[in-house]
């Protein structure tokens, strides 16, 4: 049966993308099958990074589509992982994602700016039926490990969970990006671990 993953956001730029392409990699290395769902038509980041991917020739590999919407998506589930990435902000799509996702990651970066409405995405799709313990933040584009670790106080008096590890603010990670890598495919060791962190915490979270 196939888990399926959707990140969704209630912003463009937070992360949610390249969380997804990591997420991906990460599992596709540990031979399971994957799909990306690229559900931002509009500007089709995922569809667009994984050409580059491609081009480079880069392993492993694994699939990535463009779909108009998640129950597009769901009609092909001959894999181990679906990954649903969300629209860019909050819409319609936020909530057909929650609906037919396993586990919802929402990235965040750690300003009240970034968190303040991204609690309230999550409260929004609680209030639409959504199951809490479906629900998880991830740290994204963090400073410091000050930063990281008021965050995560902050979320948690919300009554939400957070998931280990978060992706620190590194021009590393977007030039891996730009060349159709991924934040833990970078030239640096220290930079990978600390995004491996993360990622495979919400790998194991999928697949379990």
């Amino acid at each position: 049966m196939v888990a399926i993953i959707g990140f969704v956001s209630q912003k463009g730029g937070v992360g949610k993308s390249t969380l997804a392409r990591a997420v991906a990699r990460e599992a596709a290395h540990n031979d399971l099958t994957v799909k990306i769902a690229d559900l931002d038509t509009q500007q089709g980041t995922s569809t667009n990074w994984h050409r580059r991917r491609l081009d480079q020739i880069i392993e492993p590999t694994f699939s990535v589509e463009l779909y108009r919407s998640a129950h597009n998506a769901l009609k092909n589930t001959d894999i181990d992982l679906l990954i649903l990435d969300g629209p860019a902000r909050t819409s319609i799509g936020t909530l057909d994602v929650a609906k037919s996702a396993d586990l919802i990651v929402q990235p965040t970066g750690a300003s009240i700016d970034d968190l303040e409405p991204a609690i309230l995405v999550f409260h929004e799709l609680i209030q639409s039926g959504i199951s809490k313990d479906k629900l998880i933040f991830a740290l994204s584009k963090v400073g410091t490990d000050a930063e990281e670790h008021d965050a995560r106080i902050y979320i948690s008096k919300s009554g939400y969970e957070v998931a280990d590890g978060c992706v620190f603010e590194r021009p590393a990670y977007r030039q891996a990006q730009n060349l159709g890598h991924t934040i833990t495919e970078t030239k640096y060791a220290s930079l990978n671990d600390r995004a491996c962190e993360l990622v495979l915490f919400l790998v194991k979270l999928a697949a379990r």
